[in-house]
C-alpha cells in the first residue's frame, strides 16, 4: 500500500494544459514512475496516453439511451453527466503497457493508469477502470500487489489518486484513496550506470517426455535460473563495495560494477553427464541504467541494477517472439545453421532445440538509449537489419514524444550484439576429450623418451667402465714386470 504520491509538477502540468485543449470527453493512459513499498511512497514522472492503432483515443464516454417520458423536465446535460460511464479498450491498455514496459529502465516502471472524465462517470465506472489496471499490471513481471490509478477530473479541476489493490475479485474495496501532491521529483535523481559481462553456459538435456523445448524457452528458463545467482552479486559502487544501506549523498554518473561468484564450467560437467545431448552458450554485453530518489538507499540502485539486467534479456527475447507471431513465414534473425535447412524453414520461436542436430548461432537486439526527462533515458531494441529511424518511430507511438534528431545524442554502449550458440553433445565432449588424450600422450610420449634415453645410457656406461678396468689392469701389469 502506498500512502503517498508525489508527482513531478512540470510534466503533470504539461499533461493537464494537453488535455484542457483538447476536444476528448475522455481519455486513459499510463503512468510512469517509482513505487517504493519500504518507503511507502510513490513518485509519478510522465503520463504517457494510450491510443488504438487508428490513433484514437482508447477511452470514450458511453451515453445512456434517452428516454424523454421518464427523464421530464431534465436537461440534457444533467442526464449525460450523471448517468454517463467509461468504456475503456482493456486490450489496447494492457498491449501499450507492455510495450512501454520494454522502454523503461532500472527503477522506472509502468506503475498504473489515468483517466480524464468527468466525476460523475469516473464514479459510474471503477469497476471498469480497475480492471484496466489489473489488465496492465498483468503483462509486467514485477511483485507490486498495487497500483496507482490517477483520476484528473475536469469539472471541477482536480487531481485525485488511489491505490488499486490487484487481485481476481474485483470490488469496490480494491480502491483506496492515498494523499497526492506535485513537487520537484526529476531533478533530484541520482543516475547509476552499470557495463555487465556475463557468460552463461547452459547444458541441454535429453528429451525426456512428449513436450518440445523450443530455443526462446529454453533461454527464458535458463535466465529464470539465474536470477537466484545475480541476485547475490555483490556491487561495487564508484570503487566502494556496497554494505549497508545508506542514501548517495554525490552528484554526478555512478559507475556499478557487480561481482559474482566463480562458476563452474558447464563444458566439463557436461561431459560427466549421460542425458546431455548439448550445450547453449548464451554470452554477451549489456548496458543498464538506474535512477535513484534522494529519499531511497543506495541498496535500492543495485536492486534495480539486477533487475534491469533479468528484465532487458527477456525483452530481447520477447521481441524476436513477437516478430516471429507477426510474420509466420521464414525469418533471418542472424540465425546461421550450417548443413541444416531447419533454420530456413521455422522461425525462431519454434526451433526445437532437441531437433537442432548442427550448430545454430543467433544474434540478439541491441539496447540503445535515448535522452527522457532532466537527464534520465528510456531505452529500445534493435535488430541488425534495423536503423534509428525506427527508434524514433517508437518514440512517438508508444510515448508520444520526439526522438533527438542528433544521432549523438543517442547512447550505443552495447557495441557487440548479445550471441546465442548452441554445440552438439560431441562439439562439446570431443575437444575436451582430445585435449585430454592429447595430454596423456605428450605424458607417454616423453616417458617413453626418457625411459629409451635411459635404456640406451645403459649399456653405453658399462662398456665405458669395462675399458677403463682394463687400461688399469694392463697399466698395473706393465709396472709389475717392469720392477721385476
Amino acid at each position: 500500500m502506498v500512502k503517498a504520491v508525489v508527482g513531478e509538477e512540470s510534466q503533470l502540468q504539461l499533461a493537464e494544459d494537453r488535455l484542457s485543449r483538447s476536444s476528448e470527453p475522455a481519455q486513459v493512459g499510463l503512468v510512469i514512475g517509482k513505487l517504493n513499498s519500504a518507503l511507502d511512497r510513490g513518485f509519478v514522472f510522465d503520463l504517457v496516453p494510450t491510443q488504438n492503432d487508428a490513433g484514437q483515443p482508447a477511452c470514450s464516454v458511453l451515453e445512456p439511451a434517452k428516454d424523454n417520458k421518464k427523464k421530464g423536465s431534465k436537461s440534457k446535460s444533467q442526464t449525460s453527466d450523471s448517468s454517463s460511464n467509461l468504456v475503456i479498450d482493456k486490450d489496447w491498455v494492457a498491449e501499450h503497457a507492455r510495450q512501454v514496459s520494454r522502454m523503461m529502465v532500472g527503477g522506472i516502471k509502468v506503475v498504473g493508469i489515468y483517466v480524464w472524465a468527468s466525476e460523475a462517470a469516473f464514479k459510474n465506472s471503477t469497476m471498469v477502470l480497475c480492471q484496466g489496471v489489473a489488465e496492465a499490471a498483468s503483462t509486467l513481471e514485477d511483485d507490486l500487489d498495487v497500483r496507482l490509478l490517477i483520476h484528473i477530473c475536469y469539472s471541477p479541476r482536480r487531481w485525485t489518486c488511489r491505490n488499486c489493490t490487484l487481485s481476481s475479485n474485483i470490488t469496490s474495496s480494491s480502491l483506496r484513496p492515498c494523499d497526492f501532491k506535485m513537487g520537484r521529483v526529476l531533478t533530484s535523481l541520482q543516475t547509476f550506470k552499470c557495463l555487465y559481462n556475463f557468460d552463461l553456459r547452459l547444458p541441454i538435456y535429453q528429451e525426456k517426455t512428449s513436450k518440445s523445448e523450443t530455443l526462446v524457452d529454453f533461454l527464458c528458463n535458463g535466465i529464470s535460473n539465474y536470477v537466484k545467482e545475480l541476485q547475490g552479486a555483490k556491487a561495487v559502487i564508484d570503487g566502494n563495495l556496497v554494505v549497508n544501506d545508506e542514501a548517495c549523498t554525490t552528484e554526478g554518473l555512478h559507475e556499478v560494477e557487480l561481482l559474482l561468484p566463480f562458476m563452474k564450467d558447464m563444458y566439463i560437467e557436461a561431459c560427466s553427464q549421460k542425458d546431455v545431448v548439448g550445450v547453449v552458450n548464451f554470452t554477451g554485453s549489456l548496458c543498464s541504467f538506474s535512477f535513484l530518489n534522494s529519499k531511497e538507499p543506495i541498496s535500492q540502485a543495485v536492486a534495480d541494477i539486477k533487475d534491469d539486467i533479468i528484465r532487458s534479456l527477456r525483452s530481447r527475447l520477447d521481441i524476436i517472439c513477437d516478430e516471429a507471431d507477426e510474420d509466420p513465414g521464414p525469418i533471418d534473425n542472424g540465425i546461421k545453421e550450417a548443413g541444416n535447412d531447419l533454420a530456413s524453414e521455422k522461425p525462431v520461436s519454434q526451433l526445437v532445440l532437441h531437433s537442432l542436430r548442427k550448430n545454430c548461432n543467433l544474434s540478439l537486439p541491441r539496447r540503445v538509449f535515448v535522452p527522457w526527462l532532466a537527464g534520465t533515458y528510456i531505452c529500445d531494441y534493435l535488430q541488425p537489419s534495423e536503423t534509428l529511424e525506427v527508434l524514433k518511430d517508437h518514440c512517438v507511438e508508444l510515448m508520444s514524444m520526439e526522438a533527438p534528431n542528433d544521432a549523438s545524442k543517442i547512447l550505443e554502449p552495447e557495441e557487440e550484439a548479445i550471441r546465442v550458440s548452441t554445440r552438439s553433445f560431441w562439439d562439446v565432449v570431443i575437444p575436451y576429450c582430445s585435449t585430454s588424450s592429447s595430454t596423456q600422450e605428450k605424458n607417454i610420449e616423453i616417458t617413453g623418451k626418457e625411459n629409451s634415453q635411459k635404456t640406451s645410457k645403459s649399456p653405453s656406461l658399462y662398456f665405458v667402465a669395462a675399458v677403463i678396468i682394463l687400461l688399469l689392469s694392463v697399466l698395473v701389469g706393465f709396472v709389475f714386470v717392469r720392477k721385476s
